[in-house]
């Protein structure tokens, strides 16, 4: 069986770092790390992905912006997307969901957490 592609889009390099190597330790999950959310959406029709992992807050186009494309567009509506932010207030997770994300996890990241929240959505070996 192939393995599950997540794309991932965060701008932090460190916050990138971190994400990619929780998910690496899940098992065999290939993760497509992007800088922006304009770099998801060019990298978006050029794999087949089980996940998107997006930050909110990000230069260009931002997460909640990717998630109402995603959910926007018949060729990926299905995909669930996480939102990962260090925004509070429980406006914006409302508006995230509203928005259509399946799942809202704060900064900093904690491995465990997100290994956990990944596992809802991805089969994992």
């Amino acid at each position: 069986m192939a393995a599950s592609r997540i794309l991932l889009a965060e701008d932090s390099p460190s916050t990138r770092s971190i994400i990619v190597s929780a998910i690496e330790l899940l098992g065999d999950i290939d993760v497509v790390p992007t800088s922006s959310g304009f770099e998801a959406l060019k990298t978006l029709p050029r794999y087949k992905f089980d996940l998107i992992i997006t930050d909110v807050n990000m230069p260009d186009i931002n997460g909640l912006e990717l998630v109402s494309f995603v959910k926007h567009n018949t060729l990926y509506q299905h995909i669930p997307v996480i939102i990962i932010t260090s925004e509070t207030g429980a406006r914006d997770e409302q508006r995230g969901r509203a928005l259509g994300a399946a799942e809202y996890v704060h900064k900093p990241v904690n491995p465990d957490i997100l290994q956990q929240v990944i596992r809802r959505y991805v089969k994992v070996n």
